[in-house]
């Protein structure tokens, strides 16, 4: 027996499950918009909630991953995590804890994307680990975040998208709603090494393609968490990044709305409050 297959068997038998193992035994749903996704453990969310939550992603961005099946357990750990394997996939094996501890919840990462092999569900199973994300925002977020990228991976950017997003950062409109596209916002715009030309900054395109392929990816997420939970403009704030303003970020909303119509039972609105 190899270490690592020993590794993985001292802790299955101390609680902890391969992820693999999970997508052999979880019982499967398909919401309506065709997602596909099952619950492991004590995930202290719904049922009902959980199916309400999946089926928020429009039928239109759902077509896009017909090959991931979302996994929602109550945390996710990467063997070799002491070497910040990150959210995605790498050789270390996906270990799944069916409860929730403290000591766990420290060693555990928010998502965990796990290739599928012969025998198990088709394609990718996406990990989300439901503790750490300990309210219903935190978790929609996290899902919609996943979905939205996984989107673009498939679909590309919508080129009505990309002229608006684009003109605004042009414009320098200020901000944005991740730190992955703003610091390739900046670079596209000579904010890195692409320096000027002719007193105009250089634009960097492939920082640009970066730039756009995550705007859009945080618009359709977005867009999907205002599906799903009502929450405040500046929740949306993470990190030390100036926050894409308000009627910016309206305006991509609005458009991936048209793009990507809601299902039945669901509904799109930006409210504004006047400042007291």
């Amino acid at each position: 027996m190899t270490e690592v297959v020993r590794t993985a068997a001292e802790k299955m038998q101390g609680g902890l499950v391969l992820a693999t193992e999970v997508a052999r035994e979880a019982t499967v749903r398909q919401a309506p918009n065709g997602i596909s996704f099952a619950s492991f453990g004590d995930v202290a969310i719904d049922e009902v909630d959980l199916a309400r939550l999946v089926q928020a992603v429009p039928s239109a961005v759902a077509g896009a991953l017909a090959r991931k099946t979302y996994y929602f357990v109550p945390l996710a750990l990467a063997e070799g995590r002491g070497e910040a394997a990150g959210h995605r996939s790498g050789n270390e094996a996906t270990m799944i804890s069916p409860t929730y501890t403290s000591e766990l919840a420290d060693l555990a990462i928010c998502h965990r994307n796990v290739a599928l092999g012969a025998g198990d569900a088709d394609g990718e199973g996406v990990f989300i680990s439901t503790r750490l994300l300990n309210d219903r925002f935190s978790l929609a977020f996290e899902f919609f975040i996943n979905a939205g990228h996984a989107f673009v991976d498939q679909a590309g950017v919508s080129e009505t998208f990309a002229e608006l997003a684009w003109n605004q950062a042009a414009a320098d409109v200020r901000g944005e709603t991740s730190l992955d596209s703003w610091e390739s916002r900046l670079a596209a715009l000579g904010g890195g090494e692409a320096g000027t030309h002719d007193g105009k900054p250089r634009i960097d395109e492939r920082a640009k393609t970066d730039f756009l392929e995550a705007a859009f990816s945080d618009a359709v997420a977005i867009y999907m968490l205002s599906l799903a939970v009502d929450f405040d403009y500046s929740e949306l704030r993470e990190r030390e990044y100036p926050l894409l303003a308000p009627q910016a970020l309206a305006e991509r909303l609005r458009l991936v709305a048209r793009l990507f119509p809601p299902n039945a039972d669901y509904e799109f609105a930006i409210r504004y409050r006047r400042r007291a």
